[in-house]
């Protein structure tokens, strides 16, 4: 009871100093910079922290007074959890200390990700927003072991759309404490930046980024990269000379014109490796066409350009990381709008390939302006075909936002695909592509396949896929389904609740592992 007395006494006099300490750097605060720490809970010690190499150098300076605090300020720090001091240190009015888990976590077979990784983003992820919310503009942050992985925790983290408010929050920089990893700490700020230019398209209104407002806001993207880029913004003259019928099917009920937006990075110009295509769903407005969806929760449907958004950013970061490997990306760009103009169920369409099409749904759009894409990508004999679209609702009840759903006739492609989203986090998950589901979609009253399949509501995410599959001859073909990872609510701790920008980074990273194994 003694002891017991004694600690409150320490506690409260800490407390009490750090308040007069607060008080006495108001001044200090004013200058807007603050620091993120990470600790370690020790092993085999209950209780126990470990200090990383660069809070250990911090707690030295300070002749062990961060430890002294982090012992007498409460229970002890766990992952994702913070802890703020005020007044500690003359350049740093305010320092985070942020818990990182165990030490030992490394990649997880059973969650297929490295643990460790996922544990230094939430954490700088959370350090860096505690500091947004007392308006500090200036963050130095610990690279924790990883600093790739902590600056994409403090990047991702900061990201909010406010655009278009009045009142926004606090603008924070942020750069590496200490120069332990800088290389790192870079690349890990230009993967989260791709990541949150896919969020900022995809939360944006869709009368904001129409197919052209999207098409032109890549187009200066890119241009910082004119050495190694070049893109071509497709009218509808040439989208009708290509004999797109599918995706013309689909824009037609809009007043806005489509786009198809074709990319070339040409980060590897001399070599004779085949292209990686990339091609992503570009619809900036999906009301469901005729076949018109619920109005609850429509608005979101301004995300469903998340394919080409994620495809695109996913381009725009590896020309700025200067990957050795050459990219195409594809776009195709269109609102689905019911009008007198607009296509009516039953319908029925001509593809690029000559296949007709019946659709009975017009809601199933995704697939049809896919399909175009898919036939004209294959005119570039590419090394790899990957294609990203929110196709679904059926893969969301599938997977949830646990991961994407990845369909694809190539066990390589998979293996490639899983291993970079074991090392972002950003999972996959490979979902199956039997004759099964082939059978549903060919079996077609009018024409040569059905937009929807026999039974509408029985494995829709796979007959999607197997529709999809109908359009490649390729051997390395994948389909991603990411419906279901659209937006965030609070599954990705180090993602604030909106659009969520995935899985830009796995793109980017399976891309970056292509170019190393060429």
């Amino acid at each position: 009871m003694t002891m017991l007395l004694a600690r409150r006494t320490v506690q409260t006099a800490v407390r009490t100093k750090c308040c007069r300490s607060f008080s006495a750097s108001q001044t200090q605060l004013n200058e807007k910079k603050g620091l993120v720490l990470g600790v370690f809970e020790k092993e085999g010690e209950e209780g126990g922290l470990h200090l990383t190499e660069a809070a250990a150098g911090f707690d030295q300076n300070l002749s062990g007074k961060l430890s002294e605090l982090l012992k007498i300020s409460g229970p002890t720090l766990k992952k994702g959890k913070s802890r703020i001091f005020y007044g500690i240190h003359k350049d740093f009015p305010c320092v985070a200390v942020v818990g990182l888990g165990k030490t030992s976590a490394g990649v997880c077979a059973a969650e297929n990700w490295d643990t460790s990784k996922e544990n230094i983003r939430q954490a700088t992820s959370a350090g860096c927003r505690l500091l947004q919310d007392l308006e500090v503009n200036h963050v130095e942050v610990d690279g924790c072991g990883d600093a790739q992985s902590a600056a994409e925790g403090a990047a991702l983290g900061l990201f909010q759309y406010d655009e278009l408010k009045t009142k926004k929050r606090t603008k924070v920089t942020t750069q590496l404490h200490g120069s332990s990893d800088s290389t790192g700490w870079q690349k890990g700020v230009i993967y989260a930046d791709g990541q949150n230019l896919a969020r900022l398209l995809m939360e944006a209104p869709a009368n904001h980024i129409t197919p052209t407002a999207f098409a032109n806001t890549i187009e200066e993207r890119l241009a910082l990269h004119a050495d190694r880029v070049t893109i071509n913004k497709r009218s509808q003259a040439w989208i009708e000379q290509q004999q797109m019928g599918a995706f013309l099917s689909v824009s037609r009920g809009s007043e806005e014109p489509p786009v198809f937006l074709e990319m070339h990075y040409n980060g590897a110009p001399d070599s004779k490796q085949a292209p990686l295509l990339l091609v992503g769903k570009g619809i900036t407005f999906d009301s469901g066409g005729i076949s018109l969806k619920p109005s609850a929760s429509m608005d979101l449907m301004r995300a469903d350009m998340g394919g080409a958004a994620t495809v695109c950013a996913s381009i725009v970061t590896a020309a700025a990381l200067k990957l050795p490997v050459n990219i195409i990306g594809l776009a195709p760009l269109c609102e689905n709008m019911p009008s007198g103009k607009a296509t009516k169920p039953g319908d029925v369409v001509r593809a690029k390939n000559g296949k007709t099409i019946q659709v009975d749904n017009t809601d199933a759009e995704g697939r049809l302006v896919l399909a175009d894409a898919l036939c004209y990508g294959h005119t570039f004999n590419p090394r790899a075909i990957v294609n990203v679209a929110t196709l679904t609702g059926a893969i969301d009840v599938a997977l949830g936002s646990a991961a994407a759903g990845v369909f694809t006739n190539s066990d390589w492609l998979w293996e490639q695909l899983h291993k970079a989203s074991v090392v972002t986090g950003d999972r996959v998950w490979r979902m199956p592509l039997f004759q099964h589901y082939t059978r549903q979609v060919t079996d077609s009253q009018l024409a040569d396949l059905n937009n929807v399949g026999k039974y509408s509501r029985s494995g829709g995410a796979c007959t999607a896929a197997a529709f999809l599959r109908e359009f490649v001859t390729a051997p390395h073909w994948a389909h991603l389904d990411i419906a279901g990872v659209m937006d965030n609510k609070d599954e990705v701790p180090y993602l604030r609740k909106g659009m969520s920008g995935r899985p830009t980074r796995t793109l980017v990273e399976f891309a970056a592992g292509l170019a190393h194994s060429a």
